[in-house]
């Protein structure tokens, strides 16, 4: 963790009154405080009806909100000490961490004080003062990461879950993923009857681990009375297609899927780049061809989905990007913004309770 060289007393919260408060971390992320502040600023443009808290060094952050006049009256900046690194690790923070503005980020959401928390930082660190401070809901073992996947089906987008919260799930943390899954494609996509997938090795029910197979029968045998339609096992071609809404995962498949998806991403882009400059005739196909390619680049841009939502805790926490720039930034408040406004946690909290035991065992 990183000390920061000044601290002053917290500014007075500004009113808000009729509208959604969301806490800020300031200072997580690649880019730093300026992008974070350009992202409030966005989404203040966009939605009058939010406001922040903006916690982290007082000294970067003042200057940077007084020059966005949308955020006058809507953002208080509540100062720290001291800035977890993307290097710090987890268990340190947990100890020594508690006067970091992701602390401070959190505690704003266990005191009630914002209804909703988002941060660049370190995920690690992230979860594990989630995990800390507003406690997992009865019934659930290990929360998950969920994320929005681009993809083929009306929605536009398909939900995957676990990408990296833990890389560990046995039969019955899928089974609750699922049901965590769904509530967040029901609230989130607006599907009332979402289509669960598992991921595996192949859609042969013979195929995968043994914990797979059980996994398999749990999610089935769920299925009718929780609402959703099980359409069985499905593979990594089906993350972006239209077999299913929710593909369900262990946060170490799902975290490399994701990263996998990125850089793929990223070097179609880069060759398509290449490929227009090649010649004069490309370069005029490029602009004939320029509406199109724009759209395409719409669809696919990873910045408008951006926000891994912690799913299973006492109190929603959206995790962006490290390396979010203003419009990253931006979508991960919009999509904080809308889960808060819907009620989502509470939603969340109840599925899960009326379908499941809390489970005994902790590991």
């Amino acid at each position: 963790m990183t000390a920061l060289t000044d601290h002053h007393d917290a500014k007075a919260s500004p009113d808000p009154s009729g509208r959604t408060l969301i806490s800020v971390d300031g200072m997580g992320g690649d880019e730093g405080p300026a992008a974070v502040v350009a992202g409030c600023s966005l989404s203040a443009k966009a939605n009058p009806d939010l406001a922040f808290i903006l916690h982290g060094d007082e000294g970067q952050l003042t200057p940077l909100v007084a020059k966005r006049p949308e955020l006058n009256g809507r953002c208080e900046v509540r100062a720290t000490t001291e800035v977890v690194t993307m290097d710090d690790k987890p268990s340190q923070v947990v100890r020594t961490g508690k006067n970091t503005s992701m602390w401070s980020t959190i505690e704003a959401v266990r005191s009630g004080e914002a209804s909703v928390a988002v941060s660049c930082g370190n995920t690690g660190a992230l979860m594990a003062i989630s995990m800390i401070r507003l406690r997992k809901l009865p019934g659930v073992n290990r929360p998950a990461i969920a994320v929005l996947y681009p993809s083929s089906n009306p929605q536009g987008f398909n939900v995957m879950l676990d990408v990296g919260a833990d890389v560990r799930a046995d039969p019955d943390d899928l089974l609750r993923y699922a049901l965590m899954g769904m509530s967040y494609v029901r609230n989130g996509l607006n599907i009332d009857r979402p289509r669960v997938g598992l991921l595996n090795v192949g859609t042969e029910e013979h195929k995968g681990r043994a914990e797979l197979k059980e996994a398999f029968d749990l999610i089935r045998d769920h299925a009718e009375d929780a609402g959703y339609e099980f359409v069985g096992f499905v593979e990594g071609g089906d993350i972006s297609g239209t077999k299913s809404d929710l593909i369900v995962t262990d946060g170490f498949t799902g975290n490399v899927a994701i990263k996998t998806g990125e850089g793929t991403a990223s070097l179609v882009g880069a060759r398509l780049r290449e490929a227009f400059k090649y010649s004069p005739l490309s370069r005029l196909a490029s602009l004939l061809a320029y509406t199109s390619l724009r759209r395409l680049r719409h669809r696919i841009d990873p910045r408008r989905v951006n926000g891994g939502v912690f799913l299973g805790l006492n109190g929603t926490v959206v995790k962006s990007h490290g390396a979010a720039d203003a419009t990253g930034v931006s979508a991960a408040i919009r999509l904080a913004a809308q889960l808060s406004q819907t009620n989502f946690n509470d939603k969340l909290a109840a599925r899960v309770a009326a379908a499941l035991p809390v489970k005994d065992t902790e590991t």
